[in-house]
């Protein structure tokens, strides 16, 4: 194995394999690793809380490029290794087996690990996160036994696992600290309206309520325990409460990031890091977001991924252009697709658009009357229609917006 390459690349998620597939298709002629502590080379990670655990897709679709894809475009795969240490003046990483691997550039797209509960009990069998195939095989291992499952976190990740398992015929429960499901990523209308389908497909939702603990017996996890005093009885337990950016090697080696909210390592438009040479892309890279109004955030999302991915490569190919690119996300849940488009944070106003009983509509999210935001539930169009109108910051009046007889795309020059 060589030691030193021309660009290597930590992380071997979206990200990661974005990153080689642009500088390739770029011209880069130069040495390119991806080093991925998975023993898996790329593969897609939305469908682990759907399709994958529903057993619908095989792990083979799963994968990005097959192997013989990387193979042919000499990008060389250093697959089960996990790097704890960035030395940026000898352009250096060291992996926890003790390899020291050279670099020219080095893009980190490590993306984050799960947010571990710390109450008793966290660490029982039977208690699990989702974020890798691993992590879904393991479940998926002991769904033949499992009767009832409580899930801790009422984001997309526990909402689509909900679905997934309630459609298995599974007793679920989806235990949420804030007063509304999704309530750090859309309006009070839509979380609503989420609430009332996993309802109507008999998933019990607890808003408001604290897990003190995680009861078990024989070191499996019998139930979770709330603030209150009570036990919600349960077979299995999933924790869905977000992730924690993987950047401590390049925190320790001097980059500017945040141990605070959002987390993440700083980057700039170009996707740069503090550090020479070192680039980070994806869930880890903290920027300043114009559709979020100027803020410092981190996206967790396959299209910044890409994104960025596609930035970083044109500035290592000479062609450098600043990243600018409006936020997207979806959720699969039952048979109801949501897509969002844009930034909702800092709204002052929302208008519902079509009817939410025919389960088509979309939630249009307003700043100071300029449209920053929209959430799509079964429709498409409007998620096609609405992203310029996003990303151009239209000012249009509700009566405008809430008219379903007239597309979006009639206000793109308004």
């Amino acid at each position: 194995m060589a030691d030193h390459h021309d660009v290597l690349i930590v992380g071997a998620g979206h990200g990661g394999a974005q990153a080689a597939v642009s500088l390739r298709l770029l011209g880069f002629a130069g040495s390119i690793a991806i080093v991925g502590e998975e023993p898996e080379i790329p593969y897609e990670r939305p469908p682990l809380s759907k399709d994958f655990l529903a057993g619908e897709k095989e792990f083979a679709r799963l994968l990005i490029r097959p192997a013989t894809f990387w193979a042919e475009r000499n990008v060389t795969m250093l697959t089960g290794r996990r790097v704890v240490a960035v030395d940026a003046a000898s352009r250096r990483v060291t992996t926890a087996e003790g390899e020291s691997i050279g670099y020219g550039d080095l893009v980190w797209a490590t993306g984050g690990s799960p947010r571990r509960m710390t109450c008793e009990g966290h660490d029982l069998a039977g208690v699990h996160a989702i974020r890798t195939r691993a992590d879904v095989e393991q479940l998926k291992r002991e769904l033949a036994t499992t009767t009832t499952v409580a899930v801790i976190g009422g984001g997309y990740i526990g909402l689509e696992a909900a679905a997934v398992l309630a459609k298995l015929g599974k007793k679920v429960v989806v235990l949420e600290a804030m007063d509304r499901v999704l309530a750090r990523v859309a309006g009070a209308p839509l979380s609503r309206f989420y609430e009332g389908e996993h309802r109507a497909h008999g998933v019990e939702i607890r808003t408001g309520v604290s897990v003190s603990g995680i009861t078990g017996a024989a070191g499996r996890a019998t139930g979770v325990t709330l603030a209150t005093g009570e036990t919600i009885a349960a077979d299995m337990v999933i924790v869905g409460i977000g992730i924690i950016p993987e950047v401590a090697p390049l925190l320790a080696a001097g980059a500017v990031g945040q141990t605070s909210a959002p987390g993440g390592v700083d980057v700039d438009d170009h996707c740069r890091t503090s550090l020479p040479h070192v680039f980070a892309i994806g869930d880890c890279a903290a920027h300043e977001n114009e559709f979020a109004g100027g803020a410092l955030i981190r996206l967790e999302s396959v299209q910044n991924a890409n994104d960025m991915a596609t930035t970083v490569a044109r500035m290592l190919t000479g062609a450098p252009k600043p990243y600018h690119a409006v936020p997207w996300f979806w959720s699969n849940q039952y048979d109801l697709r949501l897509q969002t488009v844009g930034m909702s944070m800092g709204y002052d106003a929302t208008v519902l658009r079509g009817d939410m009983a025919a389960r088509s509509f979309s939630l249009v999210y307003l700043r100071q009357g300029h449209v920053i935001a929209l959430d799509c539930v079964n429709a498409v169009r409007d998620y096609v229609q609405g992203k310029a109108l996003v990303e151009s910051g239209a000012m249009l009046a509700a009566a405008q917006l809430a008219d379903t007889a007239i597309p979006l795309k009639a206000w793109h020059q308004a």
